[in-house]
C-alpha cells in the first residue's frame, strides 16, 4: 500500500542517482496482517517501495517490514530523523472496537475465537504505536541525529483510496474501494481531485461483498491460499 503520496511522480529516481535530502520525506508501512511492505515518498513522488517477502522469502510475510524499510531508506540515502512522519495503514483502536462489539453481539458464540484473539491484541496490536517505536529503535544505523518522527494512522479505506488515486496519471477520478473489512467500512466511494481525496459514501460491517466472497472460497477451497483461489476458480469456469 501507498499511504501519503500528494501528487503523481515528477522526478525519476534510481540507485545510480542519489536524490537530495532536501524536501518532505514520508515513510508508509503496512504489517501484522499480510504482505508487509514499505514505501518512501519525497515531495509526493515515490522514491522506493517493496514488500518484506522479497527479502525474507516468506510468501505474504506479515511481520514488521524491517528489511523493506531498510532498503527504502538506504536507496534514498536518508535516515529516520530526515522523515516528516511515518504512516501506518489503519487505525488499530477502531478495529478493536469493531471486534469487541461483534463478539458481544454474538456471545456466547465465538468465545473460543475471542480467547484466541484477545492475547494478541492486548499484547501488541492494541498498543501498536508503542510497538512500532520499539521496532524502529532497533534500526540503529538508520536513526540519524534526531528523534523518531511522528506516527500517523489514517483509516484503512483511506489508505486504499490513496494508493489507487495518487500514483495514477489522473488529476480527477472516482474511486471505489471494496474489500473484506477495514475498521468498520467494507465498501467505500471517493472522489480524487489534484492532491485531495474526499469520501462520498460507505457500506459498514457486517455487509461485505469481500467477506461473502471469502466465505464461498473458504468453503470450496479451504486449503488454498486467498491469492490462489481466484486463479483456480477462473480455470474451473473455463473447464
Amino acid at each position: 500500500m501507498l499511504f501519503a503520496v500528494l501528487n503523481p511522480p515528477t522526478e525519476e529516481y534510481s540507485s545510480l542517482s542519489e536524490p537530495s535530502k532536501a524536501g518532505t520525506w514520508i515513510l508508509g508501512i503496512s504489517g501484522y496482517y499480510h504482505d508487509s511492505a514499505a514505501c518512501l515518498i519525497k515531495n509526493g513522488s515515490i522514491v522506493a517501495a517493496v514488500q518484506e517477502e522479497r527479502f525474507s522469502r516468506k510468501k505474504h510475510d506479515p511481520r514488521f517490514p524491517i528489511h523493506a524499510i531498510t532498503y527504502c531508506l538506504k536507496e534514498a540515502n536518508v535516515t529516520l530523523s530526515d522523515l516528516e512522519c511515518i504512516v501506518f495503514y489503519e487505525k488499530p483502536f477502531l478495529k478493536f472496537e469493531r471486534l469487541l462489539e461483534t463478539y458481544l453481539s454474538f456471545a456466547p458464540k465465538g468465545l473460543i475465537s475471542f480467547w484466541q484473539a484477545m492475547p494478541v491484541w492486548l499484547k501488541d496490536k492494541l498498543f501498536l504505536k508503542t510497538r512500532l517505536k520499539k521496532e524502529f529503535s532497533k534500526l540503529e544505523t538508520l536513526k540519524g541525529p534526531g528523534p523518531l518522527p511522528d506516527f500517523t494512522f489514517p483509516e484503512h479505506h483511506e489508505s486504499h483510496a490513496a494508493s489507487a488515486f495518487y500514483p495514477s496519471p489522473y488529476r480527477q477520478a472516482a474511486i471505489l474501494c471494496m474489500d473484506g473489512v477495514g475498521e468498520w467500512t467494507t465498501t467505500s466511494a471517493w472522489t480524487g481531485t489534484s492532491n485531495k481525496i474526499t469520501p462520498l459514501w460507505e457500506i459498514p460491517f457486517p455487509h461485505s461483498l469481500g467477506l461473502l466472497y471469502s466465505a464461498f472460497t473458504y468453503l470450496s477451497l479451504i486449503h488454498i491460499s486467498e491469492p490462489t483461489r481466484p486463479r483456480l476458480i477462473s480455470y474451473a469456469v473455463l473447464c
